[in-house]
């Protein structure tokens, strides 16, 4: 089985985290976010993925230097412009030459789905496209849609306005595509999967659901992508777990770190106070600094207090400073 993997986008929302990185590539636990993703297309029977790439595709090859990530063979489809999610789609399977039923997934999602269920979901339908499909609180952030008794996708509406939603499904971000599919997309221009494709699935009846509880996060928004690395110190996961502070960290013996990942060459020095945090590869804090629901990439200096934040890998908090709900270096306006 084969998927594409949509890992092309700005990350603009975890901005300035992803100044130098690209948000696939921001570790979950000790381990990039796309390679836990990869994980859970292998369990399902993917054996080949084709990486959908766009902004800064050279960390993905540097990473996965033999073109493998454990069992699963890549293959890396960089396009030459930005072509929105159904052009990217379409160009990256061509470059791998897909021509049977396929997996789409988004790089950004966090989910504990069997891939193998919604395949036999699609299957089950005699789909021509299948959508995971996860019920929210507030779906009018999302792709919503309305099916009838028989799982058949009777209206999809991406971003609806609040009131106005069709229900409380969203579309999850994992999908099963015939190939036929990719015939209804443009070649070579921008074409969004969410506004166009899938609308005109569900009006000629040919695009099915597949609801399911699993877990699910939609990890590019920043308190979500610090819930999907803290969800790994407990048994909220099916499969995957993780220790708190990778081996390769220096915290010193007086340093408090309560419900945080601290991660790989990270440094917390005596008398800092880590909470409900995560301090990503080759950050420091100093001492006595504290440092509560935030994310940090960069330094936080001695006696510094950092609370709802994000550093980036050039941010520095001075000695002292005190920073609540920011980010360093600061997020320009888009």
């Amino acid at each position: 089985m084969r998927a594409v993997v949509l890992v092309g986008g700005f990350g603009t929302r975890l901005r300035p985290l992803t100044n130098h990185i690209p948000k696939p590539m921001l570790p979950v636990g000790h381990r990039p976010m796309i390679a836990r993703l990869i994980d859970r297309l292998a369990r399902g029977g993917v054996t080949d993925v084709v990486l959908a790439l766009g902004f800064k595709p050279e960390p993905f090859a540097e990473t996965f230097p033999d073109g493998r990530c454990g069992d699963v063979s890549l293959t890396y489809a960089v396009e030459p412009e930005p072509l929105d999610t159904g052009g990217a789609i379409k160009f990256a399977a061509e470059v791998a030459g897909i021509d049977d039923t396929f997996i789409v997934a988004n790089g950004d999602v966090i989910t504990d789905l069997d891939v193998g269920h919604l395949l036999d979901c699609h299957r089950r339908h005699e789909a021509e496209a299948t959508l995971h499909l996860i019920g929210v609180e507030d779906p009018s952030g999302f792709g919503v849609v309305a099916m009838d008794a028989r799982e058949r996708i009777t209206d999809f509406v991406e971003k609806p306005a609040p009131g106005n939603e069709p229900s409380n499904l969203i579309n999850a971000g994992t999908y099963v595509f015939e190939p036929s599919v990719l015939g209804r997309i443009p070649a070579g221009e921008r074409s969004s999967i969410e506004r166009s494709t899938f609308p005109t699935l569900a009006a000629g009846g040919r695009l099915f659901g597949c609801a399911t509880s699993d877990y699910w996060i939609d990890a590019g928004r920043p308190e979500l992508y610090r819930a999907a690395n803290l969800d790994l110190l407990g048994d909220t996961r099916v499969h995957d777990r993780c220790e708190p502070i990778s081996p390769t960290a220096d915290v010193d013996a007086g340093a408090i770190i309560l419900n945080s990942i601290v991660g790989d060459g990270a440094v917390v020095a005596s008398g800092a106070r880590v909470v409900d945090s995560v301090l990503l590869p080759g950050s420091s804090v100093g001492p006595a600094a504290t440092v509560e629901t935030s994310l940090v990439m960069g330094s936080v200096g001695e006696g510094a207090r950092v609370v709802g934040s994000m550093i980036g890998v050039e941010g520095v908090v001075g000695d002292g400073s005190v920073l609540t709900s920011g980010a360093v270096p600061a997020v320009e306006a888009t």
